[in-house]
């Protein structure tokens, strides 16, 4: 991610964020950092600036428009300017945003800066420093010099020439993990249990010693750093672990920021791209999708409210997001009002068949029915909101027997589904007629008049065939037919009379057809 303009600016942290009022200079106004006003301190000219008005109401805001804009600044960041004229901003050629009433304005700042601040992470996956750390300790201490996460897998090694390795180094290396034995295993327990650094003695013959400290932030361990002592340590080695460990744990945590903060504005982006509101263009690039894709919707199928559904949802969450991670990478997945959405890549014929493993998967860590939704595939993620309304209405016409299922073998009840709103929607189409006639003779005399009409229908009117679906002789479905005509005023041989009490004994009624 690379914010340099407003625009950016705006689909990194933008919708219920930061929210655009006005930008009389357009959207490629550029960006270079974001500033906490100050009203006892002359405000500095910093072209491009984003100022973040602290202490400045809506309505008392032109003097402070008029100096960002003499300064030179892009834009000027109020709280509860939404519903602001931006009569003065106009005037002056400066951009308002605005964020909530309640809105901390440290955590404003550190948001709109982390994104402004934001660079694409270099290929050790946002840890580029840690290398240099890595030197800079192997430097100092006299050794070969790794950096590793709790999980024992390597995030940086030094590069420094001359200095002696050993195969378990060569290895690790190779695999960026260090190799699992029983020895190891006793090592880390001696090193995570100690105060500062630890000696420790070679695993096997031709091995090197080391000297190893773990990196911890505020009682939380974040991993570790290991030198290699193979008889040239320098005298202050352990020192300089101690400082390059409280290093280290910086980089680690600022990294971790870094991804989380990645992380929060993907999932926004993702979450308005999926709304028909972000820019398709910009979201395409950022989520790193060209070309065609398509929607897949996960639910949890259970009866959990309140914290447990929350916590249900989270979970298959984290299912999803694994999944599509192994299976594309680097991937597009969003938690919204209890469904979690992820947006595939296309063409994919194996998208039936991912969602399929994702729903045994999440069914079984969560143990909970889990029921998943493919919408349409479209060309390209400016169409993604529309194959998310069509996974929705999937969702929303359940088959028990079938926990996936695409729009298109949907079909038929997503369409009776449309329908039945659209015609409760219009009291020309849901207003007493036939059908009202039909359930309500039925509710008052016991007979069972409405679902005998269905089968006729569904039958092809075809009186054998209507009787085979109720289960009685074709006289008494011959019966039931003559009294729906004389006694509730139905013309059954008017084919469109037909057709419309079809409809609405199928679609307002919600009358199902009975199986042959």
């Amino acid at each position: 991610m690379d914010v340099r303009t407003l625009g950016d600016l705006l689909d990194a942290v933008g919708g219920a964020s930061v929210r655009l009022v006005t930008a009389p200079a357009g959207l490629t106004a550029p960006i270079t950092e974001a500033l906490l006003y100050d009203a006892h301190a002359p405000l500095p000219r910093v072209p491009g600036a984003l100022l973040l008005a602290v202490g400045v109401r809506p309505d008392d805001a032109g003097p402070v428009l008029a100096a960002a804009a003499e300064a030179e600044m892009t834009g000027v960041v109020l709280r509860g300017a939404d519903g602001h004229a931006p009569d003065d901003a106009h005037a002056h050629g400066v951009a308002l945003l605005s964020v909530d009433e309640d809105a901390a304005w440290h955590h404003v700042h550190l948001l709109l800066a982390s994104a402004i601040g934001a660079r694409p992470a270099p290929s050790a996956g946002g840890l580029g420093d840690l290398f240099a750390l890595a030197d800079a300790i192997a430097a100092a201490a006299g050794g070969a010099t790794a950096v590793e996460d709790p999980r024992q897998r390597i995030l940086a090694y030094s590069t420094v020439p001359g200095q002696p390795v050993d195969e378990d180094r060569r290895q690790g290396i190779l695999g960026l993990q260090v190799p699992v034995s029983a020895e190891n295993t006793e090592q880390y327990r001696r090193l995570f249990a100690a105060d500062g650094p630890v000696r420790l003695p070679a695993l096997r013959e031709g091995g090197l010693p080391r000297l190893a400290v773990a990196v911890r932030a505020g009682g939380e361990t974040l991993g570790s750093v290991w030198v290699i002592d193979a008889g040239t340590l320098a005298p202050d080695a352990e020192d300089t672990l101690v400082q390059g460990a409280s290093t280290a744990a910086l980089l680690l945590l600022r990294a971790r920021a870094a991804r989380e903060l990645a992380r929060h504005l993907g999932d926004d982006l993702l979450r308005r791209l999926l709304e028909g509101t972000a820019d398709a263009a910009t979201a395409a690039q950022r989520l790193g999708l060209d070309g065609a894709v398509r929607v897949a919707a996960f639910v949890p199928d259970a009866t959990a409210s309140g914290p447990d559904a929350e916590r249900t949802a989270l979970r298959l969450l984290d299912v999803v997001r694994l999944q599509c991670e192994a299976r594309y990478g680097r991937h597009a997945c969003v938690l919204v009002d209890g469904v979690v959405y992820a947006l595939l890549p296309a063409p994919g014929a194996r998208h039936r068949a991912l969602a399929e493993d994702i729903v045994a998967r999440a069914g079984r860590a969560l143990r909970v029915p889990v029921r998943a939704a493919l919408g349409g595939t479209v060309p390209d993620v400016a169409g993604a909101a529309e194959s998310r309304a069509d996974a929705d209405l999937v969702l929303r016409v359940p088959d028990p027997d079938v926990p996936v299922a695409t729009i298109d073998e949907a079909r038929p009840r997503v369409v009776l589904l449309r329908l039945r709103e659209l015609m409760a929607e219009h009291r020309e189409l849901s207003a007493d007629g036939a059908w009202r006639r039909v359930l309500s003779y039925d509710a008052e005399h016991g007979t069972d008049h409405a679902r005998t009409l269905v089968c006729w229908f569904d039958a092809g009117c075809d009186m054998a065939g209507a009787a085979k679906r109720l289960a009685v002789h074709p006289n008494t479905c011959r019966y039931r037919l003559r009294q729906v005509q004389r006694q509730l005023g139905v013309d059954l041989d008017d084919p469109d009379e037909r057709l419309v009490l079809w409809l609405q004994l199928r679609t307002l009624a919600g009358l199902r057809p009975a199986t042959a």
